[in-house]
């Protein structure tokens, strides 16, 4: 019951931290809104949750040379380890670019910094939600779990399952309507706002195109796997 418990208290401490380094990233990318003074301090209070992050998953480093890899774990450990990498390139590019938090750092010439800093920062978003997407459905047990729902609702899974469809809808239209495939390739230093767009809006929007790629990921994934089982069931017949 003790160590039950405790694993509870180390997931709700993941989940909490993965919510907040989610939320940070968002505010993050509203430097209209923010200013540079905030956008920074959120910046550094991101780097010290992705840090905290590792330590609490530290055990997965060790998983990766051990077992075998097919098709499916080679996808799911290299999205980690670019999601790893687009965060290093965001938080560390941020340093010589820095004005407020860390003005002692600088760089004569700062335009290759701020390329790498906004182009890895629009990569390390949808690389995040995907991240999230891989897990997704560890998170809703362990959610479940902590809140006592254990048994299943059709109702309220057909439910949950069209607010996804519906996230996913919204989120592809933003996607369009934000250029979002160009601030992927093309330097555009804090280009996914537009100025008469309110505080609200602006989040929303964003959470749904975070939404595209965790319910696309999580969806995807199942498929896979269903599909996997009923092959391995055919050749067992």
């Amino acid at each position: 019951m003790k160590e039950e418990k405790s694993l509870n208290v180390k997931m709700l401490l993941k989940l909490t931290n993965d919510l907040a380094m989610t939320i940070l990233l968002l505010l993050a990318m509203a430097y209209q809104i923010t200013g540079n003074t905030m956008h920074e301090l959120v910046g550094a209070s991101l780097f010290v949750l992705f840090v905290l992050h590792n330590i609490l998953n530290r055990r997965w480093y060790k998983t990766i040379i051990k077992g075998r890899y097919n098709l499916l774990r080679f996808l799911k450990v290299s999205i980690n380890l670019l999601f790893l990498f687009t965060m290093t390139a965001v938080l560390f590019s941020a340093l010589p670019i820095s004005q407020d938090v860390f003005p002692f750092i600088t760089v004569n010439n700062d335009m290759l910094f701020r390329q790498i800093h906004v182009i890895t920062a629009y990569w390390g978003l949808i690389l995040m939600s995907i991240h999230i997407g891989l897990s997704w459905g560890m998170i809703v047990n362990a959610v479940r779990k902590m809140t006592g729902i254990t048994g299943t609702n059709r109702i309220r899974t057909l439910c949950l399952r069209l607010l996804a469809v519906l996230i996913v809808v919204y989120g592809i239209r933003n996607s369009f309507e934000r250029n979002l495939g160009s601030k992927l390739t093309v330097y555009d230093p804090f280009g996914f706002w537009v100025s008469n767009d309110s505080s609200l809006r602006f989040l929303i929007e964003y959470l749904s195109v975070v939404g595209i790629y965790i319910f696309g990921t999580h969806y995807t994934l199942k498929f896979i796997q269903k599909h996997s089982k009923y092959k391995r069931s055919m050749r067992g017949q």
